[in-house]
Order: structure tokens, then C-alpha cells, then sequence
């Protein structure tokens, strides 16, 4: 017979997650946003490599994006697979933080390591205004292919913005 834990069992992980920077980032918890802050958490990593401006990009939350890039966080910070805070951002069509992001240094070209930059991102969920802003800043990030090939005007679900995506004739 093996013994399998319950499922009402948490993780030490999880637990310390929840405890953690990272809950307050993602759920825009600015007063235990700012206590672990205090308490030196700024860029403190989970598992994964996600730092605290990782999960607050993803969710929107300008107020805690504009707290933690005063506290020292890293704006081109990666995590174990590339990630950076601009690439959860873009993929999650959050056009402000985008922009905010890009005005505090994030770096638009960083590639994740499926070989994937914030414009491929946003071109898969087909997020116009993510893709118009990272078009103006940087129109080369349409000519980027990923790891399996494709640009981002491949990954998009729309024939407007494929066409918006489209990339030099020159790289077909």
C-alpha cells in the first residue's frame, strides 16, 4: 500500500508562495506588497524563477509594478525559462504596463527560451494594442523567429494584425 497525501495537504511551497511577495503582486495587496518589501523581498524568486514585477505585470497592477521598480526590482529580471516581466505583460495584452515597462528600460528584443520576444507573446493572444506599441518602439521585432520557426505574425489570430506583424519580405 502507498501512502498518498491529502488533498487538503499544502505544500511548504505553497504555503510559502501564499505568504510570500508574490501573492501580494498578483493580487495588487499593497500593504503585504509593501511589508515584504521592507523586509528586503523586492526581487526574491519562487520556484519557477518569477519574481514579485513577474506576477504584478501579468495582472495588471500599475501601482505595484511603479512600487517595485522604486523598491530596486529588476525590469529585465528572467526567469528560469527566459521570462521577463514585459513578456507576461504582452501576453496578457496589459498595454500600460507594456509601455510602463518599456519607459523603465525593459528590454523589447529579450528572447525567452522558446526563442519567443514580447511581440510574438502578444501576437498570440492577439492583443492589437500590445502590438501596435511594440511595433512603433521597435518595428525589427516583427522579423524574429522563435525556436520553431515561426514569426510572429504566425502565432496571431487575426488577418489585420498578421498583416500589421507581417515581417520583411526579405526573411520569407
Amino acid at each position: 500500500c502507498k501512502c498518498k497525501p491529502s488533498a487538503a495537504a499544502q505544500t511548504l511551497d505553497e504555503m510559502d508562495f501564499e505568504r510570500g511577495i508574490w501573492t501580494a503582486a498578483l493580487y495588487g495587496d499593497m500593504e503585504r506588497l509593501e511589508n515584504a518589501i521592507q523586509r528586503g523581498a523586492t526581487n526574491d524568486c519562487d520556484n519557477s524563477g518569477y519574481t514579485a514585477l513577474h506576477y504584478a505585470a501579468r495582472a495588471g497592477h500599475m501601482e505595484a509594478c511603479t512600487r517595485l521598480l522604486a523598491a530596486g526590482a529588476d525590469v529585465n529580471c528572467t526567469t528560469n525559462g527566459g521570462v521577463t516581466p514585459l513578456h507576461r505583460a504582452a501576453m496578457m495584452g496589459r498595454v500600460a504596463i507594456v509601455e510602463f515597462l518599456c519607459q523603465h528600460g525593459a528590454h523589447t528584443a529579450t528572447c525567452d527560451s522558446d526563442g519567443q520576444n514580447a511581440l510574438h507573446r502578444a501576437a498570440h493572444g492577439g492583443h492589437k494594442d500590445v502590438i501596435e506599441y511594440l511595433v512603433a518602439r521597435d518595428a525589427s521585432l516583427r522579423d524574429v523567429c522563435d525556436k520553431r520557426g515561426r514569426f510572429p505574425c504566425d502565432l496571431t489570430p487575426n488577418d489585420d494584425l498578421r498583416n500589421l506583424l507581417a515581417p520583411q519580405k526579405s526573411l520569407r
